[in-house]
């Protein structure tokens, strides 16, 4: 009896339970599957697939699947989008960054407006034009700050300038992010 109980019952996302807290500073607006938001270092919208419902309550969103079924697929799409609307709050209200260093003899950054000059060990300087909604700081010649209200476009755009010198595994030589750890191969031995 207890299995057949167990069976009937619809499943649900653990991560879309939660309710998505909308902080103060930040307005929040649900138009059918549209959802607008905010704050004090910009706007954000998103489109919500058509199998997850937005409601606003208070100052909440809660997401819900528009169907009732025990299939993985909908269960996944709503953590997404309530992982997707809590990332957007977090951009809106505190911003994203990713910190970028610089580490070689003579590796240069600069940023001049919506251009970053690297000076990166090649022949020529890379210049790396910034897309809209971003802004690229340099405190120090081998410090870059990457910030804006999109986690994905924050994260793409520090791979991007990565991607240009990634670190080499004998010396360390290279653009690499702050917090990551480069395992150095040990030189041939004669």
């Amino acid at each position: 009896m207890a299995s057949v109980l167990k069976e009937n019952k619809i499943r649900t996302s653990r991560v879309g339970k939660k309710p998505v807290p909308v902080p103060a500073g930040v307005t929040a607006t649900v138009e059918g599957q549209q959802v607008t938001l905010k704050g004090k270092n910009g706007s954000a919208q998103l489109a919500v697939h058509a199998w997850v419902e937005v409601r606003q309550d208070g100052g909440e969103l809660k997401v819900s699947p528009r169907v009732l079924t025990n299939e993985a697929k909908y269960r996944a799409m709503t953590g997404t989008m309530r992982a997707l609307l809590n990332n957007m709050v977090i951009g809106v209200s505190q911003g994203f960054q990713r910190k970028l260093q610089l580490v070689g003899v003579g590796y240069k950054a600069q940023a001049q407006g919506k251009v970053l000059n690297l000076t990166l060990g090649f022949s020529h300087p890379v210049e790396f034009a910034v897309p809209d909604g971003i802004t690229v700081q340099t405190p120090t010649q081998t410090e870059i700050i990457v910030q804006g209200v999109d986690k994905q476009q924050v994260g793409e755009v520090a791979a991007k300038i990565r991607a240009y010198r990634p670190p080499e595994p004998y010396k360390g030589k290279g653009v690499r992010y702050s917090d990551e750890t480069i395992i150095l191969k040990e030189a041939k031995k004669k």
